[in-house]
Formats: structure tokens, C-alpha cells, sequence
């Protein structure tokens, strides 16, 4: 793979996208869950697409079930959890996988471009966060723990 562009994914509902969709805006890559202590930082991740979508940021949310079974649900329970309990709009995709042989290819690349503590490319927990430029160039990654608001200063750098 060159870059960010060139990979797919599935959509919550199933229906093929590209990266390449999103070419020329800063991206918020979050792998997300619903029975997480971090849940609620999708009311933040909501709240930054609502601010920032507008001037080129698209937050793009991929649920995943690896880290104490938080993600069970089908894609319809997920997408059902994100609109009626946090009015998720931001694109949400079908659930994947982020680490292991069946990690998701846009993952693999993610976590090579941008390595997590000491040097490592493992996700550690559900809300690891990617911050990608307009370029479609790794810039940043965020721990579960950093709040979504802690990141305005970083994403408006790349508005």
C-alpha cells in the first residue's frame, strides 16, 4: 500500500468505502467500543465532527471487540448504541479487528506509521487514536486516555 488512500473498508451498513473519499481532509482514526470504560468519549469524538467537520476534519469511527469482549454487538446493535445514546454522526465502520494475524490492513499500516509507547505497534485498548493530515500522513497517535477535547490543539494545527 503507498498511502492512507489506498485503503477500503466496510461501512456500519455493510457497503464498501475508500479512504481515498476522504482525500484532503485531517482524519481522526478512533477503534471504538460499547462497553468500555472509555465509552463515553464518543460524546467528545461527536463533539469534535461537529466543530471541525466543517472546516476539512472527519472523525471515522471502527468498533472492535478485541480488548475484554466491550465490542459483542452486531453491527446493527453498534449502530444503534452510537445514534440513540450518543448521537454519533461521523462515519462509523463494520467492526474489525486492530491487532493479531487478522488485524484490518488499515491498522497494519496506522501502527507502523505511528508507533504507541517504548516503540511498540500493538493497540493497547479500545479509543487508541490516529491523527492523520490533509496529506494523508500519520502525524500523531493518541493514547485511550487522552480525551478528545485534549486533541483540539493538535487537529486545528492541521485545519
Amino acid at each position: 500500500m503507498g498511502d492512507i488512500y489506498d485503503f477500503t473498508a466496510k461501512t456500519i451498513d455493510g457497503a464498501d468505502a475508500s479512504l481515498g473519499d476522504y482525500r484532503g481532509k485531517v482524519l481522526l482514526i478512533v477503534n471504538t467500543a460499547s462497553k468500555c470504560g472509555f465509552t463515553p468519549q464518543y460524546e467528545g469524538l461527536e463533539k469534535l465532527h461537529e466543530a471541525y467537520a466543517d472546516r476539512g476534519l472527519a472523525v471515522l469511527g471502527f468498533p472492535c471487540n478485541q480488548f475484554g469482549a466491550q465490542e459483542p454487538g452486531d453491527a446493527a446493535e453498534i449502530a444503534n448504541f452510537c445514534t440513540l445514546r450518543y448521537d454519533v454522526k461521523f462515519p462509523m465502520f463494520a467492526k474489525i479487528d486492530v491487532n493479531g494475524n487478522h488485524a484490518h490492513p488499515l491498522y497494519k499500516y496506522l501502527k507502523k506509521q505511528q508507533k504507541g509507547l517504548l516503540g511498540t505497534e500493538g493497540i493497547k485498548w479500545n479509543f487508541t487514536k490516529f491523527l492523520v493530515d490533509r496529506q494523508g500522513q500519520v502525524v500523531d497517535r493518541f493514547a485511550p486516555t487522552t480525551k478528545p477535547e485534549d486533541m483540539r490543539r493538535a487537529i486545528e494545527k492541521l485545519l
